[in-house]
């Protein structure tokens, strides 16, 4: 036995020791592993959570109204401006005078209105852009050599054959 088992007297004693000190050293530093543990189990915890509130999806009026107007926005601009289109040429002394209309409204709106519709869109486009399927790419082929072989002239270009 060594110094150490000398001073201190039996193994159970030694490993009594190394306990305590690793004890008080948890004061002072927490143990990483005990803390990813915890932290891992309080994740699984609010997972588990969240999914409950999720488990029995009943959408009511309101979730069924907000879906719809969800799905508005995009089919009122494209056939409002159809529809302006029409209206030019049904009224156009009218249509002009609504057009003039417009130069008068202040740039920060027209730049507010661009703003909250490239949001919009852009929000929708993320939205599909991060849910859409992962594609695989392409295996490499199985013989890459086999070009090669059929084309006599490549093959002697790399062995370097200069007549």
């Amino acid at each position: 036995m060594g110094v150490i088992g000398r001073i201190l007297g039996a193994p159970a004693a030694t490993t009594a020791i190394g306990q305590t000190v690793t004890a008080v050293a948890e004061v002072f530093t927490p143990n990483a592993t005990k803390k990813m543990a915890a932290t891992h189990e309080a994740y699984l915890a609010a997972l588990d959570e969240f999914g409950a509130e999720f488990q029995y999806v009943r959408p009511g009026f309101f979730d069924r109204m907000v879906n719809g107007l969800n799905r508005l926005p995009r089919p009122m601009l494209a056939l409002g401006t159809l529809g302006l289109f029409a209206y030019a040429m049904v009224d156009p002394d009218s249509f002009t005078r609504r057009m003039v209309g417009l130069n008068y409204v202040p740039e920060p709106l027209w730049w507010l209105l661009a703003a909250i519709v490239s949001f919009y869109f852009g929000a929708r486009e993320a939205h599909y852009f991060r849910t859409r399927p992962q594609r695989t790419p392409p295996a490499a082929p199985a013989e890459p050599r086999a070009a090669e072989e059929d084309n006599p002239a490549l093959a002697e270009w790399r062995r370097g054959d200069d007549r």
